[in-house]
C-alpha cells in the first residue's frame, strides 16, 4: 500500500516518503533482523540448557532406594476427604532408605514411586554424590524445546517492538501533518472566498 509514496507526484509530501522508507525498513526488520535475533538467542539459551543438561547428567546418580513406611503426614491426608482427594490426586509421602554414590546412609521423606507404597517396596530416585534428594537431570531433547521457545519468543518481542515504533513514529507524523493543515487553514481562511482577496 506504501508503493505509491515513491511514485514522483505534485502532492507528494516529504513525510510521505519518509513514511515509505519507514514501513520499508518495519518490513526489513520483520522479515530478516528478527528471525536473526530470535535464532541467536535460541542457541545461545540452547548452549546453556545443554551445558547444564550435562553438568547435571554427571552431578545426579540414580540409585536404588526401599520404603520404609509412609510419611506421618501422608497418613493423616489419607484418611481426610477421599473426594478431594480425587480431584486433585498428590502422590504419597514416605519414608525411605538409600545409600549415596559416596557409600554413605540415608533416610529421609520422598513422593512414593507406586501407589500404594507397602514396606519393603523398592525404587529408584536421584540423589548428589552426598546423597541428596535432587530433580531429574534436564533431558537435552526438553532443553532443545524450550530453547527453541526462547528463540521464538525473542523474534515476536523483536517484531512486536519495531511494528510498535513504526506506528509511533506514523502518528507523531499524522499529527505534524494535521498541525501544519490547522496553521495553514489559520492563515487562510479568514480571507476565503472575499473578492479580490486571491483566492
Amino acid at each position: 500500500m506504501g508503493v505509491w509514496r515513491w511514485r514522483r507526484n505534485p502532492l507528494r509530501r516529504p513525510t510521505d516518503l519518509f513514511e515509505a522508507w519507514l514501513a520499508f525498513g518495519a518490513l526489513v526488520c520483520v522479515l530478516v533482523v528478527a528471525p536473526a535475533v530470535g535464532c541467536l538467542a535460541g542457541l545461545q539459551v540452547d548452549s546453556t540448557l545443554q551445558r547444564a543438561a550435562r553438568e547435571q547428567r554427571h552431578e545426579r546418580y540414580l540409585v536404588p532406594a526401599t520404603v520404609v513406611r509412609q510419611a506421618p503426614g501422608s497418613l493423616a491426608e489419607a484418611s481426610a476427604d477421599p473426594a478431594a482427594r480425587q480431584q486433585a490426586p498428590q502422590r504419597t509421602q514416605i519414608v525411605a532408605a538409600w545409600t549415596a554414590p559416596d557409600g554413605s546412609s540415608h533416610e529421609g521423606t520422598v513422593p512414593a514411586a507406586e501407589e500404594p507404597p507397602l514396606p519393603g517396596d523398592r525404587f529408584r530416585i536421584w540423589t548428589d554424590t552426598s546423597g541428596r534428594v535432587v530433580g531429574q537431570p534436564l533431558d537435552p531433547a526438553a532443553a532443545s524445546l524450550h530453547a527453541g521457545l526462547a528463540g521464538a519468543a525473542a523474534a515476536v518481542c523483536v517484531a512486536a517492538l519495531v511494528e510498535t515504533v513504526r506506528r509511533l513514529v506514523v502518528r507523531r507524523l499524522v499529527h505534524q501533518r494535521y498541525s501544519r493543515l490547522d496553521r495553514a487553514w489559520a492563515a487562510a481562511g479568514p480571507d476565503w472566498g472575499r473578492a479580490g482577496a486571491g483566492s
